[in-house]
């Protein structure tokens, strides 16, 4: 497929973009091997190739819920700059 000026304009316009005049043959000729070369990928035999979703293999990551323990409270607390009656004390964040 061979690009025309007539296309690289028609491509300009539908992308908003402004070619200068003088890059008008050099984009042109980009575009031209850009296409060539991306059309080689149809010389691939891809007829026994499985379609994917992902180029990797996905496994679930999720783990099996456990109950195991966990800290005490008075652990927990042990560094909090601020506690009060056993519980984190933040400063306030929303006014009244």
């Amino acid at each position: 497929m061979k690009v025309t000026k007539k296309d690289m304009e028609n491509v300009a316009v539908l992308s908003r973009l402004a070619i200068p005049a003088d890059k008008e043959e050099q984009y042109t000729q980009q575009l031209n091997d850009f296409l060539e070369y991306v059309d080689n990928l149809s010389a691939v035999p891809t007829d026994d190739i499985q379609p994917i979703a992902h180029v990797l293999p996905v496994s679930n990551v999720f783990r099996e819920d456990v109950v195991k323990e966990s800290l005490s409270r008075e652990l927990a607390l042990s560094n909090a700059p601020l506690k009060d009656d056993g519980y984190f004390r933040v400063p306030k964040v929303l006014e009244d």
